[in-house]
Protein backbone atom coordinates (compact mmCIF):
# COMPACT_ATOMS: atom_id res chain seq x y z
CA UNK A 1 0.00 0.00 0.00
CA UNK A 2 1.18 3.54 -0.89
CA UNK A 3 2.20 5.81 1.90
CA UNK A 4 0.22 8.50 2.29
CA UNK A 5 1.55 11.95 0.44
CA UNK A 6 1.60 15.54 -0.85
CA UNK A 7 3.16 16.71 -4.48
CA UNK A 8 5.09 19.44 -5.21
CA UNK A 9 5.01 19.94 -9.06
CA UNK A 10 7.99 22.20 -9.96
CA UNK A 11 6.46 24.44 -12.96
CA UNK A 12 8.49 28.10 -12.99
CA UNK A 13 11.86 26.95 -15.00
CA UNK A 14 12.53 29.12 -17.76
CA UNK A 15 12.80 26.72 -20.25
CA UNK A 16 15.83 28.34 -21.43
CA UNK A 17 17.25 25.70 -23.48
CA UNK A 18 13.99 25.39 -25.65
CA UNK A 19 14.34 29.26 -26.25
CA UNK A 20 12.31 30.33 -23.02
CA UNK A 21 9.27 27.71 -24.11
CA UNK A 22 6.56 27.28 -21.21
CA UNK A 23 7.58 23.77 -20.56
CA UNK A 24 4.46 22.64 -18.69
CA UNK A 25 2.36 23.57 -22.04
CA UNK A 26 4.54 21.56 -24.44
CA UNK A 27 2.51 18.56 -25.88
CA UNK A 28 4.08 15.04 -25.56
CA UNK A 29 1.50 11.92 -27.43
CA UNK A 30 -1.35 14.87 -28.01
CA UNK A 31 -1.00 15.63 -24.00
CA UNK A 32 0.74 18.55 -22.11
CA UNK A 33 3.51 17.69 -19.95
CA UNK A 34 1.54 19.13 -16.74
CA UNK A 35 -1.64 16.95 -17.38
CA UNK A 36 0.63 13.78 -17.92
CA UNK A 37 2.46 14.64 -14.47
CA UNK A 38 -0.57 15.72 -12.86
CA UNK A 39 -1.61 12.01 -13.25
CA UNK A 40 0.89 10.90 -10.77
CA UNK A 41 -1.72 13.08 -8.64
CA UNK A 42 -4.48 10.65 -8.12
CA UNK A 43 -3.45 9.20 -4.72
CA UNK A 44 -1.73 12.24 -3.67
CA UNK A 45 -3.39 14.19 -0.56
CA UNK A 46 -3.12 17.19 -1.55
CA UNK A 47 -1.30 18.41 -4.99
CA UNK A 48 0.22 21.97 -5.61
CA UNK A 49 1.57 23.40 -8.74
CA UNK A 50 4.44 25.98 -8.32
CA UNK A 51 4.67 28.25 -11.02
CA UNK A 52 2.46 30.92 -12.91
CA UNK A 53 0.37 28.15 -15.46
CA UNK A 54 -2.95 27.15 -16.00
CA UNK A 55 -4.11 24.38 -13.33
CA UNK A 56 -7.27 22.48 -12.58
CA UNK A 57 -9.88 24.15 -10.93
CA UNK A 58 -8.87 21.40 -7.57
CA UNK A 59 -4.87 21.78 -8.40
CA UNK A 60 -3.65 24.25 -5.29
CA UNK A 61 -1.15 26.84 -7.35
CA UNK A 62 1.82 28.89 -6.03
CA UNK A 63 4.80 30.69 -6.89
CA UNK A 64 8.56 31.52 -5.18
CA UNK A 65 8.52 34.95 -4.29
CA UNK A 66 10.32 36.49 -6.21
CA UNK A 67 10.09 34.45 -9.31
CA UNK A 68 12.42 32.58 -10.78
CA UNK A 69 14.41 31.35 -7.91
CA UNK A 70 15.56 27.95 -8.84
CA UNK A 71 13.89 24.46 -8.03
CA UNK A 72 15.04 25.05 -4.36
CA UNK A 73 12.72 27.88 -4.19
CA UNK A 74 9.74 26.39 -6.08
CA UNK A 75 10.22 23.55 -3.45
CA UNK A 76 10.49 26.07 -0.20
CA UNK A 77 7.04 27.68 -1.82
CA UNK A 78 5.42 24.39 -2.51
CA UNK A 79 5.98 23.19 0.97
CA UNK A 80 4.98 26.17 2.31
CA UNK A 81 1.48 26.53 0.58
CA UNK A 82 0.73 22.46 1.51
CA UNK A 83 1.71 23.44 5.16
CA UNK A 84 -0.91 26.37 5.03
CA UNK A 85 -4.04 24.07 3.54
CA UNK A 86 -3.56 21.28 6.32
CA UNK A 87 -1.18 18.82 7.80
CA UNK A 88 1.69 17.54 5.90
CA UNK A 89 1.59 13.79 4.56
CA UNK A 90 4.51 11.78 5.92
CA UNK A 91 6.31 12.28 2.03
CA UNK A 92 6.26 14.23 -0.22
CA UNK A 93 7.06 13.41 -4.25
CA UNK A 94 8.87 16.42 -6.21
CA UNK A 95 8.13 16.30 -9.20
CA UNK A 96 9.57 18.84 -12.33
CA UNK A 97 6.92 18.80 -15.10
CA UNK A 98 9.30 18.19 -18.06
CA UNK A 99 9.15 14.78 -17.11
CA UNK A 100 7.10 12.65 -19.52
CA UNK A 101 6.67 9.64 -17.44
CA UNK A 102 6.01 11.03 -13.78
CA UNK A 103 3.03 9.28 -13.46
CA UNK A 104 4.49 5.82 -14.14
CA UNK A 105 7.52 6.66 -12.08
CA UNK A 106 5.59 7.33 -8.89
CA UNK A 107 4.36 3.65 -9.02
CA UNK A 108 7.70 2.56 -8.56
CA UNK A 109 9.26 5.81 -6.13
CA UNK A 110 5.90 4.96 -3.46
CA UNK A 111 6.64 1.09 -3.51
CA UNK A 112 10.57 1.96 -2.19
CA UNK A 113 9.04 5.05 0.07
CA UNK A 114 6.58 2.48 1.64
CA UNK A 115 9.46 -0.37 2.68
CA UNK A 116 12.00 2.17 2.99
CA UNK A 117 13.39 1.92 6.90
CA UNK A 118 12.88 4.99 9.19
CA UNK A 119 16.85 6.08 8.41
CA UNK A 120 15.74 6.71 4.98
CA UNK A 121 15.24 10.55 3.95
CA UNK A 122 14.63 9.94 -0.04
CA UNK A 123 13.43 8.03 -2.82
CA UNK A 124 15.21 8.88 -5.87
CA UNK A 125 15.87 7.23 -8.87
CA UNK A 126 18.44 7.82 -12.09
CA UNK A 127 18.12 8.72 -15.38
CA UNK A 128 19.72 6.65 -18.25
CA UNK A 129 22.50 8.20 -17.89
CA UNK A 130 23.05 7.52 -14.35
CA UNK A 131 22.01 11.09 -12.99
CA UNK A 132 20.21 11.52 -10.11
CA UNK A 133 16.90 12.81 -10.16
CA UNK A 134 16.59 14.39 -7.67
CA UNK A 135 13.18 16.56 -9.14
CA UNK A 136 11.64 12.94 -9.31
CA UNK A 137 11.65 11.64 -5.99
CA UNK A 138 10.28 10.83 -3.21
CA UNK A 139 11.16 12.56 0.45
CA UNK A 140 10.44 12.16 4.05
CA UNK A 141 8.57 15.45 4.61
CA UNK A 142 10.41 16.03 7.91
CA UNK A 143 13.55 15.47 6.51
CA UNK A 144 13.03 17.97 3.18
CA UNK A 145 11.64 20.59 5.77
CA UNK A 146 14.79 19.98 8.03
CA UNK A 147 16.51 20.40 5.23
CA UNK A 148 15.00 23.60 3.70
CA UNK A 149 15.19 25.36 6.86
CA UNK A 150 18.88 26.76 6.25
CA UNK A 151 18.28 27.95 2.88
CA UNK A 152 15.01 30.20 3.22
CA UNK A 153 13.52 30.81 0.82
CA UNK A 154 15.81 28.55 -1.41
CA UNK A 155 16.74 31.47 -4.40
CA UNK A 156 19.53 30.67 -5.90
CA UNK A 157 20.22 27.10 -4.30
CA UNK A 158 21.75 24.43 -6.07
CA UNK A 159 19.34 20.91 -5.48
CA UNK A 160 22.92 19.58 -4.72
CA UNK A 161 23.20 21.57 -1.35
CA UNK A 162 19.68 20.74 -0.67
CA UNK A 163 19.70 16.92 -0.76
CA UNK A 164 23.75 16.83 0.62
CA UNK A 165 23.09 15.60 4.23
CA UNK A 166 19.81 13.54 3.31
CA UNK A 167 20.47 9.49 3.28
CA UNK A 168 19.08 8.40 0.02
CA UNK A 169 18.06 5.45 -1.58
CA UNK A 170 18.17 4.49 -4.99
CA UNK A 171 15.03 3.00 -6.98
CA UNK A 172 14.75 1.23 -10.08
CA UNK A 173 12.39 2.73 -12.95
CA UNK A 174 12.22 2.74 -16.53
CA UNK A 175 10.49 6.40 -16.68
CA UNK A 176 13.06 8.92 -15.39
CA UNK A 177 14.55 11.29 -18.10
CA UNK A 178 13.43 14.96 -18.38
CA UNK A 179 12.85 17.37 -21.51
CA UNK A 180 15.86 20.19 -21.17
CA UNK A 181 16.49 20.40 -25.23
CA UNK A 182 13.91 19.86 -28.19
CA UNK A 183 16.40 17.04 -29.13
CA UNK A 184 15.02 15.49 -25.80
CA UNK A 185 11.40 16.33 -26.93
CA UNK A 186 11.68 14.85 -30.18
CA UNK A 187 13.05 11.62 -28.67
CA UNK A 188 10.26 11.26 -26.10
CA UNK A 189 7.67 12.23 -28.42
CA UNK A 190 9.22 9.10 -30.20
CA UNK A 191 9.39 6.81 -27.02
CA UNK A 192 6.14 7.71 -25.64
CA UNK A 193 3.88 7.42 -28.98
CA UNK A 194 5.71 3.97 -29.45
CA UNK A 195 4.75 3.18 -25.53
CA UNK A 196 1.21 4.24 -26.03
CA UNK A 197 0.76 2.13 -29.45
CA UNK A 198 1.87 -1.02 -27.97
CA UNK A 199 0.03 -0.92 -24.78
CA UNK A 200 -3.22 -0.21 -27.45
CA UNK A 201 -2.52 -3.24 -29.45
CA UNK A 202 -2.40 -5.19 -26.38
CA UNK A 203 -5.57 -3.84 -24.78
CA UNK A 204 -7.37 -3.89 -28.36
CA UNK A 205 -5.46 -6.00 -30.59
CA UNK A 206 -8.59 -5.65 -33.05
CA UNK A 207 -8.58 -2.63 -33.44
CA UNK A 208 -4.77 -1.01 -34.64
Amino acid sequence: MAPQHDIVVLAGGGGTRLGGVDKSALEIGGRTLLDRVLEAAAAARHVVVVGSVAVPEHVLQTVEDPPDGGPVAGIAAGVAALARTADLAPWTLVIAVDQPEAAQATVDLLRAAASAGPDVDMVCPQDETGHPQWLLAAYRTGSLTAALLPFGTGHSIAVRRLVAGLRAIGVHTSHAGDIDTWQDHTDWQARVTSAEHSRATATHPDAI
